[in-house]
């Protein structure tokens, strides 16, 4: 808090944020907890300067990896910078949770994810580069698929999906692919192209999934009979969040797919939306998340998720969360997974 609201090393955006706030962060925020003081702001970052997000400790000439969007299907989009600090600590934590997966190190990848303005494509890369050797990538634009089915073009979403697994298709038949990342809405069409199939068996020993969700039945299916020999892994993140959670390793199968936060500086809570209070441990409630690290602020983040409340890790800040499904409506507007 001192960092964040220090005239000399906080941003422009929550030093003048400050001034309406009922409290003072400096003295007031001492605890995990006591970031429920503070107001969603999420809607605000639509229209903030990107420069003002940045805190002044980091100088001048601040190492920015780059800008970033939320996913614009709900209102115009939410900007975020990532700086170079966060990047290589949350890599660090993803590859260390890939090997606790059994991710070979130093396999080629093939992504079908978006790239910019979506923060995933750069993680993608990143992760490639630095798990791996090289990424492959199929170019995804989640946007426009979300577009047509809005416009009730749903055939014309179908073919474009359909168009990806194409070109997915000619990288793996050409490529020595080790690891495959995908959204599950992609992998059940590959998952329905038999030749693919075998390919996908043969060629690539691990699946590293992302997007909302999976249910419990298809992940068992995918893990013992289409793809029995890969490993199966899913990361749940968002760019509001700035980075992602991974699956808890040695979970049991068949059972729900549970994401442990990167804490503390990235905490889930699952919530009551009406009245922001925690549900009790296996119940259904709101993913309310918080950011708190040198390079980013952003406490009580209300997502736009449904999950399962999990208890933490022993040496975890927060909630585990289970069984991810979007709401049906977010900031008044229809929310549509498209290819996620």
């Amino acid at each position: 808090m001192e960092w964040h609201f220090g005239p000399e090393t906080g941003s422009p955006f929550w030093l003048e944020r400050a001034r309406t706030l009922e409290f003072d962060p400096r003295t007031d925020v001492k605890t995990h907890e006591d970031l429920k003081l503070f107001p969603n702001v999420a809607a605000e970052l639509r229209n903030v300067r990107v420069e003002d997000l940045i805190p002044r400790g980091y100088g001048a000439r601040p190492d920015a990896v780059g800008v970033f969007e939320s996913g614009g299907t709900t209102g115009a989009p939410k900007r975020v910078v990532l700086l170079r600090d966060w990047l290589d600590r949350m890599l660090a934590t993803s590859n260390a949770n890939l090997d606790a997966h059994g991710f070979e190190r130093g396999a080629n990848w093939l992504g079908i994810v978006p790239t910019g303005p979506h923060i995933v494509g750069e993680y993608f890369r990143r992760s490639a580069d630095t798990h791996g050797t090289r990424g492959f990538t199929i170019d995804l634009d989640p946007r426009w698929v979300k577009r047509l089915i809005a416009q009730g073009k749903g055939r014309d979403a179908g073919a474009y999906a359909e168009h990806l697994i194409d070109q997915a298709e000619f990288v793996l038949r050409s490529q020595d692919i080790g690891v495959l990342t995908i959204t599950p809405s992609l992998l059940e069409r590959l998952a329905q192209r038999d030749d693919l199939v075998e390919l996908v068996n043969e060629k690539v020993h691990a699946i590293r999934w992302g997007g909302t969700q999976l249910d419990p039945d298809s992940r068992h299916l995918y893990r013992t009979e289409i793809f029995p020999g890969t490993v199966l892994c899913g990361n749940y993140g968002s760019t509001m969040i700035l980075g992602m959670a991974g699956e808890r390793p040695g979970l049991p199968d068949p059972g729900p797919c549970v994401f442990d936060a990167p804490s503390p500086y990235v905490t889930f809570s699952v919530v009551d939306p009406e009245n922001l209070r925690t549900v009790g441990y296996g119940e259904r409630g709101r993913v309310l998340v918080s950011h708190v690290s040198k390079s980013f602020l952003l406490p009580n983040n209300l997502e736009r998720d449904l999950a399962t409340r999990v208890a933490p890790p022993e040496d975890g800040v927060g909630d585990s969360v289970a069984d991810i499904a979007p709401v049906a409506v977010f900031e008044n507007e229809t929310v549509i997974e498209g290819v996620y």
